[in-house]
């Protein structure tokens, strides 16, 4: 896996291109000079646990032959300053499911993507405490 960042401006815009040609922006925050033109860094490791997780529940929902019409997942995070840096402590992901979806299928199917498919969770598990909640049809 590779991925390029490219500076495109005086400042912290950037941008990210993946290997098949797809990018994202980045930017820094405007307490430091950002102008909002793409996401931080950190809010990139929420989308990525959020988009991983999603991933992960989709397939396997679609395996169990239930019918998704919509799909979201909202992810939160708290950070805690340590030093001169700061971890996500606390990250919690709210899946939001609307179909005909068995709601115990669904809340299996989150609790098997965050406890050992996906990847950004175990990656982001040794110093966050991530949690969940599901709603189906709500």
């Amino acid at each position: 896996m590779k991925i390029n960042v490219k500076r495109l401006n005086d400042n912290f815009h950037m941008e990210a291109t993946n290997e098949e040609g797809n990018a994202l922006q980045m930017d820094g925050s405007p307490d430091i000079g950002g102008e909002g033109k793409g996401m931080r860094p950190m809010q990139l490791l929420l989308a990525g646990i959020g988009g991983c997780s999603a991933i992960d529940v989709i397939l396997i929902l679609k395996k169990q032959k239930q019918v998704i019409e919509s799909f979201e997942v909202e992810v939160e995070g708290e950070r805690e300053k340590i030093e001169d840096y700061s971890l996500f402590r606390d990250i919690c992901l709210h899946f939001k499911i609307c179909g005909q979806v068995d709601k115990d299928k669904a809340e299996r199917a989150v609790k098997l993507s965050i406890e050992k498919y996906c990847s950004v969770s175990k990656t982001l598990e040794p110093t966050a405490k991530i949690s969940y909640k599901v709603s189906v049809n709500n």
